[in-house]
């Protein structure tokens, strides 16, 4: 039995068929676009960037934007540390944002590169042995030259 031929006959909702598309496409001569990909899996991809780039914004805008907006509410003491709020904000609170949307965006992206089959790994596809050679897989798939 082919490979093309396990993807056709899986009925796990479509993602191996996804992933068959996924293979099957030329990245080097597809067309980037932003605002129109060309794949899903660029699209699926792009979802993800612009809600982390959203997100993002609030937590670094967000405290500059209310002090501006309300600067007697932003800049009362907290109770407990005696520090204005905007300063808790940006001096804690945004750091902390920046890491937990760095992890959130590394798991949305594996989960992405499991529903398109996609794996990092830099072994021989066709024997399944790891790569012990030192040699570093190139952002294409392919191995550095």
């Amino acid at each position: 039995m082919s490979d093309k031929d396990t993807h056709e006959t899986a009925t796990d909702g479509g993602a191996t068929r996804a992933a068959q598309r996924h293979q099957n496409t030329d990245y080097l001569s597809e067309e980037v676009n932003l605002l129109k990909p060309s794949t899903a899996y660029m699209r699926d991809h792009l979802r993800i960037v612009w809600v982390g780039f959203v997100v993002w914004a609030l937590i670094v805008f967000g405290p500059v934007t209310l002090t501006a907006i309300a600067p007697g509410t932003m800049t009362t003491t907290m109770p407990v540390l005696g520090f204005p709020w905007h300063y808790f904000l940006v001096g804690f609170c945004a750091p902390t944002g920046a890491l937990v949307l760095a992890a959130i965006y590394a798991r949305q992206r594996d989960k992405l590169d499991e529903k398109y089959g996609i794996e990092h790994t830099t072994g021989d596809p066709e024997t399944g042995e790891a790569g012990d050679s030192g040699e570093a897989a190139a952002t294409d798939g392919g191995v550095e030259q």
